[in-house]
């Protein structure tokens, strides 16, 4: 070994892509590769969501309208007629809670469940979730179950 066979350990020297702006002799030199003028040869230039090179951008373009309340709680629904096919099914026995919906895919485990009143149900079940519509809670009392808010 000499000093003309010398070179740095496998692995130590990182070094990644090509490096401009050194110089006329490198061949990268000028303008470093970035191309003449322009917003994307200047220094700190960094592309903004949406931008459509000048032209008047989508999210501008479309007309806006409605409202939207920020307030506006969201459940989801579940029918009486899909909870007599869980029973029918033997997936339900006697009790229905948040849990199970989930465990069941009928529910993800943050939503907020409201049974609503489409169908009928025969089978008494103690049903605990979030919200009940009237018609669900009267068709729930009347086969014999328990509707419990939480």
């Amino acid at each position: 070994m000499d000093l003309g066979n010398l070179k740095p350990a496998k692995g130590s020297v990182h070094k990644s892509g090509k490096t401009v702006g050194r110089g006329q002799g490198s061949g990268k030199g000028g303008t470093a590769t970035k191309g003449h003028k322009g917003a994307k040869a200047r220094s700190g230039y960094a592309k903004k969501l949406g931008f459509e090179g000048g032209q008047m951008p989508l999210q501008r373009r479309v007309p806006k309208f409605g409202f939207t309340n920020i307030n506006r709680v969201e459940y989801r629904g579940i029918n009486l007629d899909t909870l007599q096919q869980l029973v029918d099914s033997g997936s339900v026995k006697k009790e229905v809670t948040v849990e199970n919906l989930v465990e069941l895919r009928l529910a993800h485990k943050n939503d907020l469940v409201k049974i609503l009143g489409r169908g009928e149900l025969k089978a008494p079940l103690k049903i605990s979730v979030h919200k009940f519509t009237a018609s669900a809670k009267a068709a729930i009392e009347a086969a014999g179950g328990e509707a419990i808010s939480l």
